[in-house]
């Protein structure tokens, strides 16, 4: 959320992935920051001006935002193609999203840019709390919300780093994800200090003691881990569950995010053959079927000016004493030991032909226009 310190956990986890001399690929997807506290190797602001977005297509701070992930997306292959290119040379590449959640989570270039990740390695989501903000089991009920639908959206392993340590403690919420009657205590207690208006009272109560017991198989999935992103304390079960989840990803998310590959592949290729069928029956076409063996039957194709109906739909009906008569075959004067065009014995220069005919055709008209201009002078 904003306000959480996502930036400043990069900072701190950059520093600290330094000081274990393995420094990490950093990457940088906030067009809107005017300064990063960290050396990039890849920053959008590099090729996406967002001041420019906003003037040049009259949008607001998240439009923008939203818009500029858009263009970025359309070079995702350059990025992915740069990384591999580097990645014999780092162990670990972080990536810090935009400040506004929204702008990259439900939006198709934070989809495009996940999965494209997530396609090629080990992809784990890190989802910041701002934990003296949390003490409200309020908050910190909408803050899971968001977290639950963040992980059922990327479907990729997630770590949840309460963050702040250093100024308020996440124990009281690590107990309330990992029991029920505490967070039920918890509610309790807020009513008696908000009075009736308080969250666990009438119709949001109930809601709230329905979420926390739906919550509880989203809980099972994640990693808590509390750090402190000013004191840098934490950090080394930060990447110690950053492992744990990798190691999970390999295991399970892998081989579902493949399986849902090949079933979209061929959901894709049934979609592409249900098409291509219904257009030859709406066309009313037959294909040529090869016999057992391996023959091609006669089978003929119906012209489309034939499916149509009416006095003048363009039909034409042959006579009936040239039903015997046969078609003239086509022969084709392109061979192999011959120039494209040239033509054979069997045929006759048809240019010639065409110029002979042309010319008889003239003088016979030239000379009935004569006689019929002295037919005319004479009358």
């Amino acid at each position: 959320m904003a306000g959480s310190g996502k930036t400043t956990f990069m900072q701190r986890l950059n520093s600290h992935l330094h000081a274990e001399k393995t420094p990490p690929y950093v990457i940088n997807l906030d067009p809107a920051t005017l300064k990063v506290p960290f050396g990039c190797h890849i920053d959008i602001r590099d090729s996406i001006k967002y001041k420019k977005v906003m003037e040049n297509y009259d949008l607001g701070p998240n439009g923008a935002i939203v818009t500029s992930l858009n263009l970025f997306s359309t070079k995702i292959d350059q990025v992915m193609k740069i990384v591999e290119k580097r990645s014999t040379t780092f162990e670990n590449c972080i990536i810090d999203t935009p400040g506004q959640i929204e702008c990259f989570v439900w939006s198709a270039s934070g989809s495009i840019i996940t999965e494209s990740f997530a396609s090629q390695y080990p992809t784990v989501i890190a989802y910041i709390v701002d934990t003296p903000r949390n003490q409200s089991p309020s908050t910190f009920m909408s803050n899971m919300l968001y977290a639950c639908s963040i992980l059922y959206k990327t479907k990729l392993p997630m770590i949840l780093v309460f963050n702040k340590n250093d100024v308020v403690k996440a124990d009281f919420a690590i107990d309330w994800m990992k029991d029920f009657e505490a967070f039920q205590d918890a509610i309790l207690k807020d009513k008696e200090l908000q009075g009736e208006t308080g969250m666990g009272s009438g119709y949001m109560g109930s809601l709230i003691n329905s979420m926390s017991l739906m919550l509880e198989e989203f809980y099972s999935q994640l990693d808590c881990v509390q750090v402190s992103s000013a004191t840098g304390a934490g950090f080394d079960d930060f990447m110690k569950a950053v492992k744990s989840k990798g190691e999970e990803y390999n295991q399970y998310y892998k081989k579902e995010r493949e399986a849902a590959l090949k079933k979209k592949e061929e959901e894709e290729e049934q979609m592409k053959k249900q098409s291509i069928n219904k257009l030859m029956k709406d066309l009313n076409l037959k294909s040529k079927v090869k016999k057992d063996n391996g023959a091609e039957s006669d089978s003929s194709a119906d012209v489309i000016s034939d499916l149509e109906e009416g006095e003048n739909d363009g039909i034409v009906y042959p006579d009936e004493e040239e039903d015997d008569i046969a078609q003239p075959s086509r022969e084709y004067t392109f061979s192999e030991d011959r120039e494209m065009g040239e033509v054979n014995d069997n045929n006759p220069d048809l240019q010639a032909m065409y110029q002979e005919a042309m010319e008889k055709t003239s003088k016979d008209i030239s000379s009935e226009t004569a006689e019929n201009i002295a037919k005319y002078i004479r009358g």
